[in-house]
């Protein structure tokens, strides 16, 4: 009865960290749309915009986190994991929202994301070389499916149009990279303190540091009631809900799982850009979710 009782829970916890990863992942791709509005029709700076994003976030979780458990300042006290923190909140949090960025600002949010989604790969490998160990084939082919997939979903199947600059091509590669960082990294850190905890503080340290980049002030841009509500967004769904759901997931299975449900991601964006911004959908675009969503099955199905 007791390795019954584990079982399930084992299952259990497989399902929340699945779940976990596609909310997460969905309202990323959704945010996206938001962050394209605001870089293209109301013109904000790409620094300003995540400095601003994290900090505001950051500061919501601390004290979200501080009326749940009281002391937000616990994880500083220990230098193993304060360590961690800084090296998580700069090369893991920051690193990945501000390349991505960057990398819409240079090109536009679909090359951004192909680059950006060659996260699974990188994950996949690292695995595979820290356990010393083959990927077994459902890891392979879920990863194949969801890069297959994204890259549909984003060209329409037009393979030799595919034109990026220099800077796109750049920060979208060094999106991926600080995007494995991130999804691997903090998982001691996660294992030992809330993830509000980890979470809040990472994106002030990462939104402060910007802030030496480009200070908060003076505002770039338009400012009216549609900048203020997809900035909501952003802050609320894309980031805080985002982040916390995402980095959750990292307790209950695999990172190189978690990389692959993550794929997701543009799925969300091109269902919104239907509905929103009347984008064609064709056929190679339900390509392109018949693979995600055969990614999403196969993993889930993995023991």
């Amino acid at each position: 009865m007791a390795n019954g009782g584990m079982i399930l829970k084992a299952v259990k916890d497989r399902r929340k960290g699945i779940i976990m990863v596609l909310g997460g992942a969905s309202l990323w791709g959704a945010s996206g749309v938001a962050v394209q509005y605001l870089f293209e029709v109301q013109h904000l700076d790409p620094t300003w915009l995540v400095s601003v994003r994290m900090l505001v976030a950051g500061l919501i979780m601390l004290i979200f986190h501080y009326h749940g458990s009281g002391d937000v300042f616990s994880i500083w006290r220990d230098a193993r994991y304060r360590n961690q923190l800084v090296i998580f909140g700069i090369f893991g949090m920051m690193a990945t929202q501000y390349t991505y960025y960057l990398a819409i600002n240079y090109g536009n949010a679909a090359t951004a994301t192909i680059l950006q989604y060659l996260m699974p790969v990188i994950v996949l490998l690292y695995t595979v070389w820290k356990l010393r160990r083959r990927p077994d084939h459902t890891e392979v082919i879920a990863v194949l499916l969801a890069m297959l997939g994204t890259y549909l979903l984003i060209t329409k199947g037009q393979w030799d149009r595919l034109a990026i600059s220099e800077e796109t091509l750049f920060w979208g590669i060094l999106s991926a990279f600080a995007m494995a960082f991130y999804t691997i990294q903090p998982k001691e850190l996660l294992l030992k303190y809330a993830s509000t905890l980890v979470i809040g503080w990472a994106m002030v340290i990462g939104g402060g540091l910007l802030t030496l980049v480009r200070r908060p002030w003076p505002f770039i841009g338009i400012w009216d009631l549609h900048t203020f509500l997809a900035l909501v967004a952003v802050i609320i769904f894309g980031t805080i809900i985002a982040f916390y759901t995402y980095l959750e997931s990292t307790k209950y299975i695999k990172p190189s799982e978690v990389g692959a449900l993550a794929s997701v991601e543009p799925l969300s964006s091109v269902v919104l850009s239907v509905l929103i911004l009347n984008v064609e959908f064709g056929i190679p675009d339900s390509i392109g979710v018949a693979c995600i969503l055969g990614t999403v099955f196969l993993l889930s199905r993995q023991k």
